[in-house]
């Protein structure tokens, strides 16, 4: 018994013991945390007067800037005799007519575009008219081959060389087009001697019942007579200082003892004087 009474004591003395110990490890604890705070709070303090600083010295070059503007306006009002009023006046026009040019600017760069936009369907139309005029080309080549295949082929009255000859004037046409001899057409009554090309022609008679006539031709200071010859016959004669074959075709001959028809000439043959 007496033994329990001797470590009554000694238990709550321990137990006070930590209590302490924990109390004053907490102060500690709050004491180092007081004093941290108050480094940073200081720290932020300073900052904040720091700032303050600033913004009252920017304060007071804002003031002493717009106090100089001020006199300098002043005086460039004075030195060109213009009131405040009067240089606002112009400051407001001067404003105005940087946005009225500004948008002049914006104006005229709209129309660029709109001009370049038309300019660029233009060119499209353009390259589609282009398109459609190599098909039409293709296809007015494709119709020419095709009439040239349908003309006939005769042998001359001079050799046995065979010419693409021309009934009318639709085949005519079609032989121009060709583009590889040239063509004069003639009308020519009897007893007419007539310049066609650089020759001459003479009708001597015809025959209607039987389709046929009797020509004579005058080329290089010679004549050549085609006695009895029919329509649609070709008549071949050489003529030029590099003599080169010429060909008459007669396509028709009339009731009033007349004929009409076509001269053939190579193409690097003379070519009769202007207005022949």
């Amino acid at each position: 018994m007496s033994d329990e009474l001797e470590n009554a004591p000694r238990t709550h003395s321990g137990a006070l013991l930590g209590a302490l110990a924990v109390a004053l490890l907490v102060g500690v604890g709050g004491l180092i945390w007081t004093y941290t705070l108050n480094g940073r709070l200081q720290h932020q303090e300073a900052a904040l007067t720091e700032a303050n600083q600033q913004n009252a010295k920017l304060a007071a070059d804002l003031r002493e800037t717009n106090a100089r503007l001020t006199v300098a306006t002043d005086e460039l009002g004075k030195s060109l005799g213009l009131t405040q009023k009067q240089m606002d006046e112009r400051a407001q026009a001067l404003v105005a007519r940087e946005q009225a040019d500004s948008k002049r600017l914006e104006s005229a760069q709209k129309q660029t575009a709109q001009q370049v936009t038309a300019v660029a369907t233009d060119v499209s139309t353009v390259k589609t008219d282009v398109g459609g005029v190599k098909t039409d080309l293709g296809k007015t080549q494709n119709d020419l081959a095709s009439a040239v295949a349908q003309l006939t082929s005769m042998k001359g009255d001079l050799s046995d060389h065979s010419s693409l000859i021309a009934r009318n004037a639709q085949e005519l046409e079609v032989l121009k087009h060709k583009g590889d001899r040239s063509y004069y057409e003639f009308t020519l009554n009897k007893g007419e001697k007539k310049p066609v090309g650089t020759v001459s022609l003479e009708l001597k008679k015809t025959d209607i019942k039987r389709s046929k006539f009797t020509l004579v031709v005058y080329a290089d200071d010679r004549s050549y007579e085609k006695k009895d010859r029919n329509v649609d016959e070709p008549l071949q004669f050489y003529s030029g200082k590099d003599p080169a074959l010429y060909e008459i075709v007669v396509n028709n001959i009339g009731s009033k003892n007349q004929i009409s028809g076509y001269l053939s000439t190579p193409k690097g043959a003379p070519a009769p004087p202007t207005g022949q």
